[in-house]
């Protein structure tokens, strides 16, 4: 199928050992024998256990143990891979389990997904995808439950991927929404809140609701984002980077490491989504009469936003106050801001709901606020298994206080930008409408003429507000409004 097209990895070369270099040293317990395969389950094992981002573990755990080249390539598409057809594979697992899949121990379901994504989804035998998980799961789980995870593998192996998904998947016509969440893999009620958020009802086969969901099972490309002040394009592009499309400040790597990148390593440059670029630049875009020298970062940790307004405002000769709430993330705020332009970046741990400045006395606010995350499920598919139906409707109060504190916080004339990365009505336009309602000292401004160049991006009333999509503009689902303080 198109949609989950299969992977190109057939495992390491015959003839070599595997690991990178991960071959303990004297005194030192001997690699696994798989090591791309245990990094994997590990990573899995602790993200289904532990609440751990993949995105943060699996990088952690290839260093630590010396995995590189093919092997953490390998490491790095079942990880990946598994993560992100889960849903598809846990309804083709409930038909070969002859219990509920929720009655399956711990240790051994992520065993059960990783065998399902390397039959199902790569061009790896099945014989040696069945074998190589079998032998791994003797050594973490034992014999006797391994040979249940042989048995089980051994049924998924019986058809393909297409003669699956026709017996598992909803009939397309008659419940669309439950078609898209099998073969896509979103939970049904992230489905329904995707659609509506595109505006598309289940009437109309939601076909653009399809494309947004295939987009977000695709690999993306890593984003660089060069420091106004400290690094241009130019210089990503020299590294082997390829300009962005729509970000002034934006490259795309296409392969290797960023870290190796010396504009990345020194701080001068950063991995940032483009969306994420834009919607920081499109806060300075709008006239503010008068001084404009002092802006705010209400929720800015990890510091990503926050390290582009820093050296925008350094260029300008305004200075940014980046506020977060955590000690732990406000200390990554610093980092991020530290060395812009004229020094024009300042951390602080403090409580956006329970300002620690004053009130009317900033110029520019950026209002990111905590949400769903349902615009980052390329790069955290985990995040889809985590979510419900009610995440949204327990954010909401706090977003809406963050907004209506950052409309306290800047001065008449100025500008409050809230962000989301998740297109959620309720989070996004839901918030913005409910604070509008309650004040008549905001005008909400059209966000869209204010990010030049980018197509299709009007949402919301009169297209007044701005929502990326990843299927149309390759980026997360960043949203976006922009609202002026009156007099």
């Amino acid at each position: 199928m198109s949609e989950q097209s299969r992977s190109p990895y057939r495992g390491p070369r015959r003839g070599r050992k595997p690991g990178g270099g991960a071959r303990g040293g004297p005194g030192q317990p001997p690699a696994p024998r798989d090591p791309s395969r245990r990094v994997a389950y590990d990573v899995l094992r602790a993200v289904d256990q532990r609440d751990a981002y993949a995105n943060l573990l699996l990088p952690s755990l290839l260093g630590e143990r010396g995995i590189s080249g093919r092997d953490a390539a390998l490491a790095t598409e079942l990880t990946y891979g598994t993560l992100r057809h889960q849903g598809t594979y846990d309804a083709v697992l409930e038909t070969c389990v002859d219990r509920t899949l929720a009655s399956v121990d711990a240790e051994v379901l992520p065993l059960l997904r990783l065998g399902a994504h390397q039959l199902l989804s790569t061009k790896i035998p099945p014989h040696a995808a069945v074998s190589a998980t079998v032998d791994l799961a003797r050594r973490v789980v034992g014999q006797h439950r391994s040979r249940f995870v042989n048995a089980v593998l051994r049924k998924v192996a019986a058809r393909d991927l297409d003669a699956w998904t026709a017996v598992v998947a909803p009939d397309r016509d008659r419940d669309p929404s439950g078609y898209l969440s099998v073969v896509h893999s979103h939970p049904r009620w992230m489905v329904k809140e995707l659609a509506r958020a595109l505006g598309e009802r289940s009437a109309q086969g939601l076909p653009e609701t399809e494309r947004l969901l295939r987009a977000h099972n695709e690999r993306p490309k890593v984003t660089l984002v060069a420091k106004p002040g400290r690094a241009t394009v130019a210089d990503l592009v020299a590294a082997g980077a390829v300009e962005a499309r729509y970000s002034p400040f934006g490259a795309y790597l296409n392969e290797g490491d960023p870290a190796a990148i010396r504009e990345v390593h020194q701080g001068r440059a950063a991995v940032q989504d483009e969306a994420s670029q834009l919607v920081a630049l499109a806060l300075t875009r709008p006239e503010v009469p008068g001084d404009d020298t002092l802006w705010l970062d209400m929720c800015a940790g990890p510091g990503g936003k926050a390290g582009l307004l820093a050296s925008l405002a350094g260029k300008r000769g305004a200075r940014l106050v980046a506020s977060e709430v955590q000690p732990a993330r406000a200390g990554l705020v610093a980092r991020a801001v530290r060395r812009a332009p004229r020094d024009a970046g300042r951390a602080i741990a403090a409580d956006g709901t329970r300002p620690a400045w004053r009130p009317g006395v900033f110029d520019r606010v950026l209002v990111d606020a905590p949400c769903t995350g349902l615009g980052a499920l390329r790069r955290r598919p985990e995040s889809r298994w985590r979510r419900t139906e009610h995440t949204a409707s327990e954010l909401a109060s706090l977003q809406h206080d963050l907004l209506t504190s950052a409309a306290e916080a800047v001065r008449p004339g100025g500008v409050v930008a809230y962000v989301t990365c998740s297109p959620h009505l309720d989070e996004t336009g839901g918030i913005v409408g409910r604070v509008l309602s309650e004040r008549d000292d905001l005008t909400l401004l059209r966000a869209a003429d204010h990010l030049d160049g980018v197509p299709d991006l009007a949402a919301g009333p009169e297209g007044r507000y701005v929502q990326f999509w990843p299927h149309r503009h390759g980026t997360d689902a960043m949203f976006l409004a922009l609202l002026r303080k009156e007099s």
